[in-house]
């Protein structure tokens, strides 16, 4: 057993989300969105480089000291997987451990909404699950898969930096491929994917202009494709994947975005205040087609009267959602107008003036 391993089971013990260990401070656990101290001695440099080198294989050694960042998983069989990063800091190493539950949560379980399931049925296009960093988009896009993986019998690949989730073949063959481990790149990786007989695939992140192409091709083409975006809302989403091109490619992309894309759900999580732990709220798109010629047409602006007017297609927006369960008592009225887009709507529910002053 590796020294570093007690960490992981004080953290698995306490449901904490990350793991912080730096040189120049005590342990440090992300519990429910907050940072709390373990009470633990301050970390010595090269005894957190000791630590951290044991559980780490010599050729991403190599790389760390080469680069000063480092990406990898690791697991503790029985317990969980974590999803690694190591930096260099001014007083030394860091890494930061990121809990990816051994077990796959169902999108009944975790309370989404049914549309949800429905995404995993669809026979091909491109849906993308959105949101900041810890927003829980993993999770939401492990129980899409686990649904697919049940209910079809298909061909699953995925191309993750690192694996997060692992499913075990089902109703489907499931394939998983580590960028930079089994394949050189997520481009490569998906390009290398449209001679492998896929059915779904899911690209971990599309971080660049060649891996969002070959995402969009691969959604017109007939294969069913899952990535996600750091954005906060739909429209904001469509924008983001048209501007990464050149201007002069961005009618064209527009064109083939609208017919490839199916669905976005943004999310956040919020701090429940009925019981301890944190909940997902989803704006949820449908790619119906009057949204898709807005996106044709380069008229996002009007995506969110779109949301507005297709709850019966299973859209939401994330102030509906947010106020559904503010009003059932699950989060606080302080929080929900901290992560509401309608400021004026939830300022009747807020205890104190807000936190942010730049939003008043």
């Amino acid at each position: 057993m590796a020294r570093i391993d007690a960490f992981f089971k004080l953290m698995h013990e306490h449901e904490a989300s990350d793991l912080h260990l730096v040189a120049g401070s005590q342990p440090i656990l992300r519990i429910r969105g907050d940072l709390e101290r373990v009470k633990y001695k301050v970390l010595d440099n090269d005894e957190l480089k000791s630590m951290l080198y044991e559980i780490t294989p010599e050729e991403k050694i190599k790389v760390f000291e080469e680069t000063g960042d480092l990406d990898f998983s690791y697991e503790i069989p029985g317990l969980a997987r974590y999803r690694v990063n190591f930096f260099q800091q001014k007083n030394g190493i860091g890494a930061v451990f990121r809990e990816i539950p051994s077990k796959i949560m169902t999108v009944e379980q975790l309370g989404l909404p049914p549309v949800i399931s429905k995404l995993a049925m669809l026979p091909r296009g491109l849906v993308l699950v959105t949101g900041p960093t810890g927003s829980g988009k993993s999770t939401t896009l492990a129980a899409i898969i686990d649904e697919a993986n049940r209910k079809r019998k298909d061909h699953i690949i995925t191309i993750e930096d690192p694996i997060e989730f692992v499913h075990k073949s089902q109703g489907c063959l499931v394939n998983h491929r580590e960028v930079h481990t089994h394949t050189k790149s997520f481009s490569a990786a998906l390009r290398g994917a449209l001679r492998e007989d896929p059915d779904i695939i899911l690209v971990g992140e599309m971080r660049d202009l060649e891996t969002i192409r070959l995402a969009i091709e691969a959604s017109e083409t007939g294969h069913l494709v899952f990535s996600t975006v750091h954005t906060t809302n739909a429209a904001k989403t469509v924008d983001r994947i048209i501007e990464v091109f050149p201007h002069e490619e961005q009618g064209q992309i527009r064109s083939s975005l609208a017919d490839g894309l199916r669905a976005v759900v943004s999310q956040a999580l919020f701090k429940r205040i009925d019981k301890p732990g944190r909940v997902a709220v989803l704006e949820i798109l449908i790619a119906t087609h009057a949204v898709r010629a807005l996106i044709r047409e380069g008229k996002t602006f009007q995506i969110p009267s779109a949301i507005q007017t297709g709850k019966k297609y299973g859209m939401q927006t994330l102030d509906d959602a947010i106020m559904d369960l503010l009003k059932a008592g699950i989060i606080s009225g302080d929080e929900a107008y901290m992560k509401c887009v309608d400021k004026e709507k939830f300022k009747p529910y807020i205890s104190a003036p807000p936190a942010d002053f730049t939003e008043v």
